[in-house]
């Protein structure tokens, strides 16, 4: 059996790696990818204390199925920005892309 110890590294490693991919893209997909990966962190977190409290409560997988389903939505509402930040201005690189200018 897994220790719980190595879930929690691996999530925190997941998490790490997601939080440097968010804040060090230039990229808006990048940045995109690199939120997912925090959110499967959290994941993997509430399934482990889960399988390790109580495993009568089915709270650890309804909290994981919840963040799924929003990053499930996060994914496609921000892909769907991103098209049309695109189509409007050319690139999806995020320094480039200013907003607030016409």
């Amino acid at each position: 059996m897994v220790p719980l110890s190595w879930y929690l590294m691996l999530s925190a490693a997941l998490f790490a790696i997601g939080l440097f991919g968010a804040l060090a893209r230039r990229n808006a997909v990048g940045v995109l990818i690199g939120i997912g990966f925090m959110l499967n962190a959290a994941n993997i977190n509430f399934i482990a204390f889960w399988r390790y409290g109580n495993p009568l409560l089915m709270t650890g997988q309804i909290f994981a199925i919840f963040v799924i389903t929003v990053a499930a939505a996060e994914a496609a509402v921000g892909l769907a920005l991103f098209i049309a930040i695109y189509r409007l201005r050319g690139t999806v690189n995020l320094e480039e892309v200013d907003l607030l200018q016409g």
